[in-house]
């Protein structure tokens, strides 16, 4: 009688292909989310999406980029999505009991003047720059600038040609510049009073 090969349940075999990268994939949905809670929903989505897909993801020879790029693409799908719902009224979202929840978890956490009267008021100046390029610049900036990504592998997980990343990064850059000008030196605009 031939004994059949071993074979691990379906579980254990995704967790050991997808394991190795959940810390990776965190980092990522961190940076394009910007939030815990988002970042952790992204990715908890995604592999919820991928595990009745694991004899396809068994057979892709580089499985971080892969991965990544299904949780880049998933994310998107999530920013459109919010932008149809954004469009529609409010009563239509949200029953009339929730509406004033649902207002708040749009309130925003800006810190306003102080900040910027503050001696170290770079950090938050740059957050708060970053939050106003769009989700696709601040992708870029914070792959290549931030994580220090090369920009074959960004060409590859946003599946677009190395040359438009190039292009964009340089953009996104001249972009950050100006909006980090404006935001910490509001008056070099205006010339000095003279005496």
């Amino acid at each position: 009688m031939a004994l059949l090969p071993f074979r691990p349940s379906r579980s254990k075999r995704f967790e050991k292909l997808v394991q190795p990268h959940l810390q990776a994939m965190y980092r990522f949905a961190f940076r394009l989310a910007g939030q815990q809670q988002d970042a952790e929903d992204l990715v908890q989505d995604v592999i919820v999406k991928l595990y009745p897909r694991l004899d396809e993801l068994e057979s892709i020879d580089q499985l971080r980029p892969w991965l990544n790029r299904v949780l880049y693409r998933h994310f998107i799908d999530q920013v459109r999505r919010k932008r149809r719902q954004s469009d529609r009224p409010l009563s239509e979202v949200v029953d009339a009991e929730n509406q004033s929840a649902y207002m708040e978890s749009f309130a925003s956490d800006d810190a306003g003047p102080e900040a910027l009267v503050d001696s170290s008021r770079l950090g938050p100046v740059l957050d708060q720059v970053m939050a106003t390029l769009a989700p696709d610049q601040r992708t870029l900036i914070m792959l290549h600038d931030v994580d220090g990504w090369r920009q074959e592998d960004i060409a590859e997980i946003l599946d677009i040609p190395l040359g438009t990343v190039k292009s964009r990064l340089h953009r996104c850059r001249a972009a950050l510049r100006e909006k980090l000008q404006r935001e910490l030196e509001p008056f070099s605009g205006i010339g000095r009073v003279k005496e």
